[in-house]
């Protein structure tokens, strides 16, 4: 999901570009991306753009005559710069806009279609659909810290809450609490003041370096490539790969449909974060540090091949310069494969 560094590309591209330029068009290729309008969109045609804002992690178009269009890009929206009139593409497009220079279109590649539009009337409406998250990059340390502690949360949780901060996910929370060098599980009661310093300086330095950062990338392009797995991250998506501050293997926690990735070394004094279902499973055979584990994988190599216990089938954490595969699946009996013309 594009998260504050990614959207502030979105906005500062759509504003250098479009603003003081009347809107053409606004060509629906799906009915389930415009959410709620209020005018209908054809109201917005012939307005110029006023301005671009950055609503957590919404655009906000803002025309004349105090008319607005919101986009949530949700997890797999985009959007893409494209010549004038262009066609909205067949599967992934949901929207094009139409300016006098060139067209914007809104695509999404996933089945689930959870990108939104909405077409909305005057500031109050807009506010409406604010979740109440504090800028992180316009508070202090002290509204941090005051916000932060609202609720019991795990640090990723309270992190990645839009009624607490705005705009941070997945990704750049796993970045954030790596520079912090604080789990990503730590309950925020339990963090002292300097712990908090910290977080609140990693998150400041970490927002603002990737949003310069990205700028810089493009140089003056639309972003065209947003994704959350940039290469020069340090832990998120880098499952198995080496720590850039110790080397030693990243790994992670999987929870719903997410995830959190995290150096045990470096974030948790050394102990690994066992995944609820996968410590249920293992019981006391889940390993609680990198030794352990190197014990543990060990055993698995020399255990005989022909009597593997549960355990042994489920895929472990990753050791030193060892990755991690897919879960190995139990064949199914020829007792229990269905009869043919069944």
């Amino acid at each position: 999901m594009p998260e504050l560094p990614d959207i502030e590309q979105y906005r500062e591209g759509l504003a250098r570009r479009f603003t003081g330029t009347p809107l053409e068009a606004l060509r629906l290729a799906s009915p389930f991306v415009l959410r709620t309008y209020s005018p209908k969109p054809e109201a917005l045609v012939g307005k110029k753009l006023l301005g671009v804002e950055r609503l957590g992690k919404r655009l906000v178009l803002a025309f004349e005559d105090d008319l607005f269009l919101v986009v949530h890009l949700m997890i797999a929206g985009r959007l893409r710069l494209r010549e004038h009139g262009a066609k909205v593409p067949g599967k992934i497009g949901l929207l094009a806009i139409d300016f006098p220079s060139s067209t914007l279109v809104l695509t999404e590649a996933s089945t689930q279609k959870r990108a939104s539009v909405h077409v909305l009337s005057g500031r109050e409406a807009v506010r409406v659909m604010d979740p109440g998250g504090l800028e992180p990059l316009v508070i202090d340390r002290d509204t941090f810290a005051a916000r932060l502690v609202e609720g019991n949360h795990t640090l990723k949780r309270a992190l990645t809450d839009p009624r607490h901060f705005s705009g941070i996910g997945n990704a750049y929370s796993d970045e954030i609490l790596f520079e912090a060098r604080l789990s990503p599980v730590k309950l925020v009661s339990r963090l002292t003041p300097d712990e908090i310093t910290r977080l609140y300086e990693a998150t400041q330095k970490t927002l603002s370096s990737w949003t310069e950062r990205l700028a810089a990338e493009a140089d003056g392009a639309f972003p065209e490539t947003v994704t959350a797995f940039h290469p020069g991250m340090a832990v998120h998506g880098k499952y198995g790969q080496p720590c850039p501050r110790c080397q030693g293997p990243v790994q992670r926690i999987r929870y719903a449909n997410n995830e959190a990735n995290y150096c045990p070394a470096c974030q948790n004094e050394g102990k690994l974060l066992a995944d609820r279902a996968l410590s249920r499973l293992l019981g006391k055979e889940w390993p609680k540090t990198l030794e352990e584990l190197e014990t543990y994988k060990e055993a698995r190599r020399d255990a005989p091949k022909e009597a593997p216990s549960p355990a042994a089938q489920v895929d472990a954490p990753v050791p030193p310069k060892v990755t991690g595969g897919s879960p190995s699946r139990r064949p199914r009996s020829s007792s229990s494969r269905p009869k043919s013309g069944s």
